[in-house]
Formats: structure tokens, sequence, C-alpha cells
């Protein structure tokens, strides 16, 4: 998998078009982990009354996969939508922290395309373009290689969750097949190609750290905004190879 997950050398005069396929190219592995989990988010939303279009339009105007189980989770009418909203943000609140990530590897876009940029960041999405900024070292990250990895996980989620809503009952659950880890396995892997050695990945054990405990005490997603600013602090006073 680590094999599959590889950037390919940039070509020294890549076009927009060349730097979008290659983005396409190395987000399908990550594309056979989420469609099934697309699928089952589908067919749960069907369950709660939601027509395909809907459905499509909910993972379209909200990606971010995680809080849009959790919509669906508390999906009822009337709709809570303050009570939906509130969720959406406290598990999201990670993307602060991975977009202050990307930022300095953005310095050559326009604002407008980093706005767009960073509405579209997930997390496979945002490990795949910190990958490959560290391996163009002073020359920022390939928009057209950006807008490849997001269209292409963009448009698989909202067709898997529309195919899912339409299916219905008909999905099964994917963790009975062992789908439940493959979004953490292919994590891991990205994970390892951002690897510095124990020092740099401090801030990520005391993140993790955090997160575990107060998932384990608190009841909620509290337990991602607190792993966040774990992080946020470690990294802020934690002496750090440069």
């Amino acid at each position: 998998m680590e094999t599959l997950l590889m950037q390919p050398s940039v070509p020294p005069s890549a076009t927009l078009s060349q730097e979008f396929r290659r983005g396409v190219l190395a987000m399908l592995p990550v594309l056979l982990g989420a469609l099934p989990f697309a699928l089952l988010l589908g067919a749960a939303a069907a369950k709660k009354g939601l027509s395909p279009l809907e459905v499509g339009l909910l993972c379209g105007l909200n990606f971010a996969g995680s809080s849009e189980f959790v919509a669906v989770q508390l999906w009822q009418w009337p709709a809570p939508v303050l009570l939906i909203a509130a969720m959406t943000l406290l598990v999201n609140s990670r993307h602060a922290l991975m977009g202050a990530a990307l930022a300095p590897h953005l310095r050559l876009w326009r604002p407008s395309a980093v706005w767009a940029g960073l509405s579209c960041m997930a997390d496979e999405i945002w490990a795949l373009a910190l990958a490959e900024a560290a391996g163009r070292p002073g020359r920022g990250l390939s928009l057209g290689f950006y807008a490849g990895l997001a269209v292409a996980l963009r448009l698989t989620w909202i067709c898997g969750t529309v195919i899912g809503a339409s299916l219905g009952n008909a999905i099964g659950d994917p963790v009975e097949w062992g789908f439940d880890m493959a979004f953490t396995a292919i994590f891991l892997v990205l994970l390892r190609g951002l690897w510095r050695g124990w020092r740099a990945s401090l801030p990520w054990l005391v993140s993790l750290l955090a997160a575990v405990a107060v998932h384990l005490l608190v009841p909620g997603a509290w337990y991602v905004p607190a792993g966040a600013l774990a992080g946020l602090i470690a990294a802020a006073l934690l002496p750090l190879p440069v």
C-alpha cells in the first residue's frame, strides 16, 4: 500500500492538466476505502427519510465525512438544526489546525484559490497534499495536484452516498468485511510519509493521548478539539527540530 501512495516525481514543465491527473492517480487507493463508507452513509440517510437528491446536497455542501455521519444520526423531524450545526463545528474543529499546517505551502496561490482549496480539505486530501509539499521544498504545493485530489475524493463521496441512498437496505454493514479499518490503515501509511523523527512527532503524540483521555472521560465529540488544542500547545512549548 505504501508503494501505491508514494508520489511520483513532478515533471519540470508539468501542465495544470498533467498535475490534475497526477492528483487523481494519487487519490485512487484512498477511494477504495472511502467508497464503502459513502454507500453506508447514503443508506443510513435513506432510512432517516432523506431522498438521494437530499443526500447528494448534504454531502456536496458539507464535505466532511465524520460530521455527515453525526448529522444523519441526529436527523429527525423537525430537524434540530442548531444541534447539528454545533456538532458539525465541533467535529470539524480539527480543520483549523490542519489548515494552519497546510497554509505555508499555498503562498503562491491566489487568495480565492486558497479559500476554495481549504473549503474542499478533508483528512486524506490534507495528508496527501502535505506529503506532496514536503517533496517540493521551496516550490509550494501544486494547485493542479491539489485540485485532482479534491475533485476525485469529493465526486466519489457524493456519488457513493447517492448510490447508497438509492439502494437503501440492500447495503450491508462494511464492518463485517473489515472496511472499518480501511481509512485508518490508509491514513497511517500517509503519515509515514510525513515522518521526521520522534522529536518532530511529539505534538502528534500529545494530541493522541489528550484525545484518548477525553474520549474515555467525557461523552460526545469533545475529544476532537481537545486533541487539536493539546497538539497546538505542545507544538508551541516543546523544543522541536527545524
